[in-house]
């Protein structure tokens, strides 16, 4: 059990570390799919296609770990 909270604690970190670099090189959140509305002086951001990607990408990697 320790192991995987420390497995997912290192993950987070290095993901937090690594996706502010990434972000302008990747169109995450700005793919095909996403919703980006201005309703009444509002943004609303509904990243579908980026949630997909993402969840698609995770689960073949921990399907292989």
């Amino acid at each position: 059990m320790f192991k995987w909270l420390v497995a997912i604690f290192i993950m987070v970190f290095v993901i937090g570390a690594v996706l502010p670099r990434l972000s302008a090189r990747l169109p995450l959140g700005r793919l095909p799919g996403d919703v980006h509305l201005r309703w009444r002086g509002r943004e609303y951001h509904f990243p579908f296609a980026t949630t997909v990607l993402l969840s698609l990408l995770l689960g073949l990697l921990l399907r292989f770990l």
